[in-house]
Formats: structure tokens, sequence, C-alpha cells
């Protein structure tokens, strides 16, 4: 099976996770530190959500609310797609473009072990720019 790139192996290891009811202005706070573009939201070890800076721009900013009166379960996206450390990066690639989610949470044996974005394999398997093509393409949204 030589010539396979599995999701482990391009994966970031490191995750930042809050929990639930941290304020979004501690959230920023942790995207901003880290200079990260998501955090994975963890009810005790269980990942139950991710929060991206745009999910904090639409639910958040736009509507004008006060970070510190918002708790990360409000802005979350969830149900969280996830895929397996053994999945192939293909496979990643696919479930991306098909649920247009430019970051995967990884787990192995039900634990968060890492992150796997859009940027890891473009940069790191650039075979699979074309099955990633579907997720950058404009689209037109209902006003």
């Amino acid at each position: 099976m030589a010539g396979i790139v599995l999701v482990r192996d391009i994966m970031t290891k490191e995750v930042k996770v809050v929990r639930p009811d941290t304020s979004i202005k501690e959230v920023v706070a942790t995207l901003t530190k880290f200079d990260i573009g998501s955090i994975i939201v963890v009810q005790g070890d269980r990942p139950v959500g991710i929060i991206t800076e745009r999910d904090i721009l639409t639910r958040m900013i736009e509507p004008s609310l006060a970070p510190e009166t918002m708790m990360a379960r409000q802005v979350m996206t969830s149900p969280l797609i996830t895929i397996s450390d053994t999945a192939s990066i293909e496979e990643a690639a696919r479930l991306m473009a098909k649920k247009k989610a430019k970051r995967l949470p990884v787990m192995s044996n039900g634990k968060l072990v890492g992150m796997l974005t859009f940027t890891d394999i473009v940069f790191k398997v650039p075979t699979m720019l074309a099955v990633l093509e579907e997720l950058v393409r404009p689209y037109h949204r209902k006003n």
C-alpha cells in the first residue's frame, strides 16, 4: 500500500480545546494567542463542536453581540464532522468537499488526536488539489 497517505501522517497533533461554557472573549483570546483559525469544543473528553473565525463573525460580530455574554455552546458548529486518523487523505479530501468543511477533527478510538485542514492537504499532498477544488469554488447564497 505504498503511496497512500493517511490522515495521521499530515494532521496537526496539537489541538486547542475549550469547554461549552467558555466565553467567546476567551475563545478569541486563545485563537489569537496560538495564531489558529479554529478551536474544538469538548464536553468531558468528547468533542461536541467546533468554533471557527467565520462562526464568530457570522454568529456574533455581524449581529453585534457582546463576546463577554456569549458562550462557546452558542457559537459552535455542531454536530461535528470528524475523520479517523487511519483514513486516507483522499477520503478526507472527498469528505471535506462533500460537507463543505475546511477543517476536520481527527479521532482515534473515540479520542480527539488531531486536526486536519484544507491547507494541510494542499501544501503536503498537492495531488489532492483537484478533489478539493469543489471546496473553494464560489457558491451563491440565498438572501
